[in-house]
């Protein structure tokens, strides 16, 4: 599995690339359905908080430490 780290500035691109953007007041949203996009704990998700998607899926990481504990455990890391 390959792990690529990258700062704010790549932020909208690595979305882009999903098919997603940022609607206008900065939560990650579908662009197809405009619908915001929601993290496994439940909640709409900012773009400041937006760490990446879990490997071969679009399950949306936060960078808030109960969140990348929870997949870190479900991941055996």
């Amino acid at each position: 599995m390959r792990t690529y780290v990258f700062d704010d500035s790549m932020k909208g691109a690595i979305l882009s690339m999903f098919n997603k953007s940022v609607d206008d007041e900065g939560y990650i949203i579908e662009n197809d359905t405009q619908e915001r996009v929601i993290s496994p704990s439940g909640n709409a998700v900012l773009v400041a908080d937006f760490a990446g998607f879990a490997p071969g899926s679009e399950i949306v990481l936060t960078n808030d430490l109960p969140t990348l504990l929870q997949y870190a455990n479900e991941e055996g890391l």
